[in-house]
């Protein structure tokens, strides 16, 4: 019970930020237009304006000690701080994934900065344009997400210098435990961090489609979001994907990135996913070989559940 569907790892591109505790990217705001002219007629120089952004990464640590003696006496030392330092994993694993989803350093500055905050305002953001509501009101809604991964659209970073991924010293016996009162005892401790930040460099190439709501009224009620005509309204807000997915192979923009688009969402959309497909006899929700996986998919774009995608998000206007 305590395990979760942490499957976003598995996509996640990692790239080394250019700081140590962030990441600046320089994005395109607009091109040139170009202006008609007649004889005897000059035309303006003109050029293409870009602007500057930047986002922080965050250090999670932990630390998995256990009583010196108890290890010894469970028979296999080793085996005992292995049992115990997988939680560690499991538990901060599933930190890292929440945060990419909820992350708000607005909140908690020792955070990074998710993927929600980034994608929650439909009227005054830019990237408005990429949510999609889905009607939800209160405070009983989900999200379901479509993500376009790579290097140079939206990526997880790590400090410059140093490695990506969970890092794990042993420091073995040499640091002392407590107990509640303050009182010494032997122990073994071993020591987890991460460094991690998330890269909207291109917020096209992510679409949420919110405010799902999840209760009777909503999903379960006779009026529930069509999730499918929703998802394939989606695929049409990317500037480019695949034929079997959008349609939209080619842009007259020659560096348009090749994308790693992936649909997520939690166990509740997922179930009326399926509920939906089944009564409308839906064919494009079917079973695809993903990573030599075998992966439900729409149109050709794996479908991934993620725990830590809640059903209690406020709904975004």
């Amino acid at each position: 019970m305590l395990s979760q569907c942490n499957e976003l790892h598995d996509d996640l591109p990692w790239i080394e930020a250019n700081e140590r505790t962030g990441h600046e990217f320089v994005f395109r705001t607009s091109i040139p237009a170009g202006q008609w002219r007649q004889y005897n007629q000059g035309v303006p120089y003109s050029k293409s304006t870009t602007a500057k952004g930047r986002v922080s990464m965050g250090m999670l640590e932990d630390y998995s000690q256990v009583d010196r003696a108890l290890a010894e006496h469970s028979g296999d030392k080793e085996k005992f701080r292995e049992s115990e330092d997988v939680a560690f994993l499991e538990g901060m694993s599933q930190t890292i994934e929440q945060t990419l989803w909820y992350g708000n350093t607005t909140v908690n500055p020792a955070q990074f900065m998710g993927l929600s905050p980034f994608y929650n305002s439909i009227a005054l953001a830019q990237n408005g344009a990429n949510i999609i509501n889905g009607g939800g009101t209160g405070s009983s809604n989900a999200s379901l997400w479509l993500v376009g991964w790579s290097p140079n659209t939206i990526f997880a970073t790590f400090p410059a210098g140093s490695a990506a991924g969970l890092t794990m010293e042993d420091k073995g016996d040499i640091v002392p435990g407590y107990d509640a009162v303050g009182n010494r005892f032997e122990a073994y401790t071993s020591w987890f961090r991460q460094q991690a930040g998330i890269c909207p460099m291109d917020w096209r190439y992510a679409c949420r489609i919110a405010n799902i709501d999840t209760t009777n009224a909503g999903l379960a009620g006779p009026n529930a979001l069509d999730l499918f005509a929703t998802m394939a309204q989606a695929l049409l807000l990317f500037p480019k994907l695949t034929g079997t997915t959008s349609g939209i192979t080619k842009t007259d923009a020659k560096t348009e990135p090749t994308v790693r688009p992936v649909w997520y969402c939690n166990r509740t959309i997922r179930h009326w996913m399926d509920v939906q497909a089944m009564r409308d006899r839906n064919v494009l929700l079917q079973l695809d070989d993903y990573a030599g996986k075998p992966v439900m998919g729409y149109r050709g774009i794996p479908v991934k559940i993620s725990d830590q995608l809640l059903n209690v998000e406020s709904a975004i206007t």
